[in-house]
């Protein structure tokens, strides 16, 4: 099993959704990203600089989030996904987006997607 950088649990208010009415309203979004990382030069060195700074990728993911509005979180995964291969140094990424809660009628925690994606170089 490879090593892992882990963000999760982040919690965002946002204007997200199919309809005019979410994108309105807005709503909370809950954000888990998973980076596949070596991470036995920073247990090594003690150095920030020989790992992945998950205050910066934090920023990233916010600044994704809250910056713009998605109709569908699918693609809102994606761009948090290919953003975070192109400015950081990970094999792969895993991104989580729930909607909590979803506009459905009944009682459900959230609803959501989960994508992995992997460098180009690394296949």
């Amino acid at each position: 099993m490879p090593d892992r950088i882990l963000l999760h649990g982040a919690q965002f208010f946002a204007r997200h959704g199919v309809s005019d009415e979410e994108r309105r309203v807005g709503g909370r979004f809950v954000v888990d990203v998973e980076l596949s990382f070596d991470l036995a030069r920073a247990g090594k060195s003690d150095d920030l600089r020989d790992t992945i700074s998950y205050a910066e990728l934090y920023n990233l993911v916010r600044e994704i989030v809250e910056g713009g509005s998605f109709r569908l979180v699918e693609m809102l995964a994606e761009t948090i996904a290919q953003k975070t291969l192109s400015l950081f140094s990970a094999d792969a990424v895993l991104v989580r987006v729930k909607k909590q809660p979803p506009p459905l009628e009944g009682i459900i925690d959230f609803a959501g997607v989960e994508i992995y994606r992997e460098r180009k170089n690394n296949l």
